[in-house]
């Protein structure tokens, strides 16, 4: 009888166990099962080719990635923008100055338009007035390189250009603007942009502004000397009313260097200037 009791026993406390084993061999199981899904997912993942660069509009089939959104970045866009409309008044004559750009165009190839100009209050008459047309294609992110044409109406006579440049955005928030030209009658120069946004508050900005230009040969009929030109600084202060739309103030001092200053002071011209400015910035 004892022996009988004892093999129930033994009998009894078995089947748990096996019950256990059993039930931790089938999860094992089920993860192996899955782990293998998700390996075969993504070697179909890895597998996959053809993926673009923006999604399309329409495809053949049900979705085969699910990490990809459709995202609608191929389309075309245009935006004008008036950097700089403003009065200058200080030293020598009070004008108005425009500073236009406007684009036309995807992600990667763009239109341009740009435009700069002087305005004297007193003569009533244009002083400066140019044009620009050119093709923007994106080589790097945020950055641009442009090709194209630039004309000048003022000072006469007016003369044409083959333009070349860079545009973009450089590390901590610079944006620089490097353009070479070269005159139908073979003359070389360079102008070079920088501006920088300071945040005093989320409306409030201060934007100091830095531009010089250079000539490779002296053209006399135009006042251009050879070497650097002239030198430009300023800082302009504005608040935007909307992002689109910002009314700002500030000063502009430019002063003419080496040849070119020799040639401006031969016509009486001052070649050290400080202005004080009120404008307007604007985008739409």
């Amino acid at each position: 009888m004892n022996f009988k009791w004892l093999v129930i026993f033994c009998f009894l406390m078995f089947l748990p166990i096996r019950g256990i084993t059993a039930e931790g061999s089938s999860v094992h199981s089920d993860d192996h099962g899955m782990h293998a899904d998700d390996q075969a997912a993504e070697t179909h993942l890895m597998r996959d080719e053809g993926i673009g660069k923006y999604a399309e509009n329409a495809q053949d089939g049900p979705q085969g990635n699910y990490g990809v959104q459709f995202v609608h970045d191929n389309d075309i866009f245009a935006v004008f923008i008036g950097d700089r409309l403003e009065y200058q008044s200080g030293e020598g004559d009070d004008f108005l100055l425009w500073d236009v750009q406007a684009w036309l165009g995807e992600d990667f190839h763009k239109l341009w338009f740009k435009s700069e100009g002087v305005w004297l209050l007193n003569d009533e008459k244009v002083e400066e007035a140019e044009v620009e047309l050119l093709y923007s294609r994106n080589i790097a992110a945020f950055w641009d390189m442009q090709i194209g044409i630039r004309h000048d109406f003022e000072p006469d006579p007016d003369r044409t250009f083959a333009a070349f440049g860079i545009q973009g955005l450089a590390p901590y928030l610079f944006e620089i603007e490097a353009t070479a030209y070269l005159s139908e009658d073979g003359d070389l120069s360079v102008i070079f942009e920088v501006e920088y946004d300071i945040l005093l508050s989320q409306r409030l900005i201060l934007q100091p502004r830095f531009e010089t230009s250079i000539a490779v040969q002296e053209v006399e009929e135009y006042g251009v000397g050879q070497g650097i030109n002239d030198i430009e600084l300023g800082l302009r202060l504005r608040y935007e009313i909307r992002r689109e739309f910002a009314p700002y103030v500030g000063i502009s001092w430019s002063r003419k260097i080496g040849e070119t200053e020799n040639l401006a002071q031969a016509e009486g011209e001052d070649t050290n200037v400080t202005s004080f400015v009120a404008g307007l910035k604007f985008w739409f």
